[in-house]
């Protein structure tokens, strides 16, 4: 019997475990200060210091350009890593996206059953986030390869539906007020349907399609729609008006985080947002002036502004873009924008 009740704990102890043991160990054992200078680090070194903001939403920005992975949390910046990005040929797609699977034992099912510990996946085809080879150029099939023990306390401090942005050059994140269009409000696969608005229907709303989860809104100039989606399903869809709608406003994330708790506050004001400006994403004419400002210009009607009030919560992610996102370029992906919007 007693034997028995060992091999049920070690059955138990085996399954709970990642098995990482036929997982090669990249980069560094331990972390750097979190004051070294970024451009000190060397491949395979990164810094770590969650303690510095424990709790709040996750903004996880990769920088192909510099080879680097930046984690926010709350908008403070907890850690830097050296990475290596996709290849040419194997190219990592630009964009926003929010994680969509994690596992710390995954094991790749394209090539040769490799080993990927610390996945967190956050493309529907399968690029991910995880501990891989750091030779220190881009060197991956399009994966973002973090150190080993960088993977693993990340993948420990993250949530599910995390956000991840991907870009070629970095813009850090900044704190900005509740962005002014707002103010008058005090995971299959399969190719998602995205049904435009008929001629007399000014907004649709059906958040019973997806009931809970991340909730993603984004905004385009070029089509003058908002369209919002709750784990990849959109859930809402309006028209919007556009101030001088031939003026390019840009390419901009928020990702929301609560203030401090006062008294007498609603929810809303409640929010703060941290925002980040993806310069490199030119849609529009990319001639703009501090387009936080400009979102002033865009009107979203009351009635609908009423229905996403209660989304607006610490996590919520927005993005404002000139780029188009009705059928012809909104895919399968639960990415917001892609460099790679038809695969």
């Amino acid at each position: 019997m007693r034997n028995l009740v060992f091999m049920v704990v070690l059955t138990l102890v085996m399954y709970l475990v990642p098995n990482t043991a036929d997982a090669q160990f990249w980069g560094a054992k331990s972390p750097r200060p979190i004051d070294t200078p970024k451009d000190s680090l060397k491949k395979g070194e990164f810094t770590w210091a969650p303690e510095i903001s424990p709790k709040g939403p996750v903004l996880v920005t990769v920088s192909l350009d510099e080879q680097m992975a930046y984690t926010y949390r709350n908008g403070a910046l907890i850690g830097i890593s050296t990475i290596s990005t996709g290849k040419k040929g194997h190219e990592t797609p630009t964009g926003v996206f929010h994680t969509m699977m994690k596992d710390a034992n995954h094991h790749s099912s394209k090539y040769n059953n490799a080993s990927m510990p610390y996945t967190q996946k956050f493309t529907q085809y399968g690029i991910a986030l995880h501990a891989g080879g750091l030779p220190g150029y881009p060197s991956s099939h399009g994966c973002v390869h973090l150190p080993s023990e960088y993977a693993r306390m990340l993948f420990n401090e993250t949530p599910l539906g995390m956000t991840v942005v991907v870009t070629n050059q970095v813009q850090f994140p900044e704190a900005v007020d509740h962005p002014a269009f707002l103010s008058p409000v005090m995971v299959d696969g399969k190719q998602q349907v995205h049904e435009r608005l008929s001629s007399t229907e000014k907004y649709r709303w059906t958040p019973e399609k997806s009931t809970d989860g991340p909730v993603t809104m984004l905004m385009s100039r070029t089509d003058k729609r908002m369209v919002v989606m709750r784990n990849g399903v959109e859930i809402g869809r309006t028209k919007i008006e556009i101030a001088n709608e031939k003026d390019s406003i840009g390419t901009i994330i928020y990702v929301a985080q609560a203030k401090s708790s006062a008294s007498g506050t609603t929810p809303i004001q409640n929010l703060q947002w941290i925002s980040q400006d993806l310069k490199d994403v030119h849609y529009g004419s990319g001639k703009y002036n501090d387009p936080k400002q400009q979102l002033s210009r865009i009107k979203i009607p009351d009635e609908f502004l009423q229905n996403i009030q209660p989304l607006l919560v610490e996590g919520t992610t927005m993005m404002v873009t000139d780029a188009p996102i009705l059928r012809k370029t909104t895919g399968k992906d639960v990415g917001v924008l892609s460099s790679h919007p038809g695969t």
